[in-house]
């Protein structure tokens, strides 16, 4: 959920899951598309997904929630809550700190985005707030070229 430009789903596949992509940008989604071809991308919103209720096996968000501000969260995660299956797992990567960052230039090009730095322990309580309760957490230093540690959590639907 996040997809950008499908590099995460193409992987997912490669390893034999079953994956689709979901981005908000209709130009991610069409580079996706063109990109892999062979895998399903659609336009949407990680807060309203056109899926319907318990029936995915799993969620990612693979630094995909970053740019929702902190308020916007809880219904994003209620969402993935409301269409994993019961078991289901929510994986969600972030940039791990507090507060937001401007970005005007990223990607190689003038951007305009705020990046949202959450502590692990408020992206837990938020998650388990939509009912999917923490199994793993793993916060890394930064590596070469990151500017925060960064976040890790599996969250399960019970």
């Amino acid at each position: 959920l996040g997809c950008g430009p499908g590099r995460v789903t193409a992987h997912l596949d490669g390893l034999g899951v079953r994956a689709f992509g979901v981005d908000l940008s209709p130009a991610m989604v069409a580079v996706a598309r063109r990109t892999y071809p062979g895998l399903r991308f659609e336009v949407g919103s990680m807060s309203a997904l056109d899926v319907a209720d318990g029936v995915l096996g799993g969620v990612l968000g693979w630094y995909s929630t970053l740019h929702t501000p902190p308020a916007e969260l809880p219904a994003v995660f209620a969402e993935f809550a409301r269409v994993l299956a019961p078991g289901g797992h929510a994986l969600i990567a972030f940039e791990a700190g507090d507060g937001r960052v401007r970005l005007e230039h990223a990607y190689g090009h003038p951007v305009d985005l705020d990046v949202y730095r959450m502590p692990p322990g408020r992206t837990a309580a938020l998650l388990a707030g939509a009912g999917l309760a923490e199994v793993a957490r793993l916060l890394r230093e930064p590596a070469p070229g990151e500017s925060c540690p960064q976040g890790f959590l599996l969250a399960r639907k019970g």
